[in-house]
C-alpha cells in the first residue's frame, strides 16, 4: 500500500535507510538534500518504507504543485528492490490530486509503459572510471587532448579543498549573468549543499589556478552510490583560452581511475555541453521528464 506522507509524518531514519538501500539511490533523495532544495517536501512511502518518492512541491496563487529544485536533476520512485514500470505507475497515479500541476524529472531507472502519462527523455552523460588511467584517455577527443595539453603548457594547478565560496563567486561573476533564475535562495543553497557534503564526507570542491595565483576554473563534486556527481561548475573568460576545464576534468578522471565509480556529468540535452561530455568519453543515458496538468480552465491553457 502506498501512503501519502507529509514531512512532518516522514521517519526520516526509514527514509534515509530507504535511499541509502535502494539498488537506484542517489544523493539527491536523502533527506538533508531535499531539506535544502525544497523545505517541507512531502512524501509517498510504499509499506514500511521499502519504496519511496519524494514530492517536492510549492504554492502560489492558492496552487499546489510539483518541480524539480534546482540541483536535483534526477528524484522520482526508489526502491530496495527492483521497480517495474507497473510499480512507478502506482506511485504515480497515487500523486494526490492536490497537486494541480506537476512537472518533475524522475530517475533513470524509472520506465513507464503506461499511456496515462506524459513524458519526454532527458539526456545525462556518464563514464565509468573502473579502466585505468591511460585506457580512458585513449576515448578522449583529439580537441579535448589538445586542450589539456594547452594547460599543462600554461602551468596550471589543480587544488583541492578550494573554498566554495570562491567558485560560486566566479559563477556568479561570468556564466550566472546570464541566468536568470538562479537568484540569491538558489545561490544560498548550492552554498549549503556544499558545506554539508564537504562537512559529511561525500563532497569534493576542486580549482584550477594560473601560475600568478588565478582561480579560472572550479567544480564541485559529490559522491554516493558509487557515482560521482558533477554538481556544480565555474569558468571565467581566461578559462576559455587556456583549457582550464577539460583539465581539471582530466585530472579527477585520472585521480579516481580504476575505482568502482561512475563520472555522472549530470547532463546534458544542450548540444555544446553534450558534446563537451562525449569528448571525455562519455556515454548518454536517458531519463524521463514527467508533466502532468490538472489545472483549471483557462489556466491549464498556460501550461501546456
Amino acid at each position: 500500500m502506498i501512503q501519502f506522507l507529509l514531512n512532518s509524518q516522514i521517519d526520516y531514519a526509514r527514509w534515509d535507510a530507504c535511499i541509502r538501500n535502494s539498488f537506484n539511490g542517489n544523493i539527491y533523495a536523502y533527506s538533508w538534500y531535499l531539506d535544502i532544495v525544497c523545505p517541507n517536501w512531502n512524501a509517498l512511502v510504499e509499506e514500511d518504507y521499502v519504496s519511496v518518492m519524494p514530492l517536492t512541491g510549492r504554492r502560489k496563487l492558492g496552487i499546489n504543485y510539483l518541480f524539480q529544485p534546482a540541483f536535483t536533476q534526477q528524484l522520482g520512485v526508489f526502491s530496495v528492490s527492483r521497480l517495474s514500470p507497473q510499480k512507478v505507475d502506482e506511485f504515480l497515479s497515487a500523486i494526490p490530486t492536490s497537486y494541480k500541476f506537476i512537472e518533475i524529472n524522475l530517475n533513470k531507472y524509472n520506465s513507464l509503459d503506461s499511456p496515462n502519462f506524459k513524458t519526454k527523455a532527458n539526456l545525462t552523460h556518464e563514464l565509468d572510471l573502473i579502466a585505468s588511467y591511460p585506457a580512458l584517455r585513449t576515448h578522449y577527443t583529439v580537441n579535448t587532448l589538445r586542450n589539456i595539453t594547452k594547460a599543462v603548457k600554461q602551468k596550471l594547478q589543480v587544488e583541492y579543498k578550494v573554498d566554495p565560496a570562491l567558485i560560486i563567486k566566479l559563477f556568479r561573476r561570468n556564466k550566472g549573468k546570464d541566468i536568470k533564475h538562479l537568484k540569491g535562495k538558489e545561490y544560498r543553497q548550492i552554498q549549503q549543499l556544499i558545506n554539508h557534503s564537504i562537512a559529511a564526507g561525500c563532497g569534493a570542491s576542486w580549482g584550477v589556478f594560473t601560475p600568478k595565483g588565478e582561480l579560472c576554473a572550479g567544480a564541485f563534486f559529490v559522491q554516493s552510490h558509487t557515482k560521482v556527481i558533477f554538481l556544480f561548475s565555474a569558468t571565467n573568460a581566461t578559462a576559455k583560452k587556456n583549457g582550464a576545464m577539460p583539465f581539471l576534468i582530466d585530472h579527477f578522471i585520472k585521480e579516481n581511475s580504476q575505482r568502482n565509480l561512475t563520472f555522472d556529468f549530470e547532463g546534458s540535452n544542450d548540444k555544446n555541453l553534450a558534446r563537451f561530455y562525449k569528448s571525455f568519453g562519455s556515454k548518454e543515458c536517458e531519463y524521463l521528464h514527467l508533466k502532468i496538468n490538472r489545472l483549471p480552465f483557462p489556466l491549464k491553457l498556460l501550461k501546456k
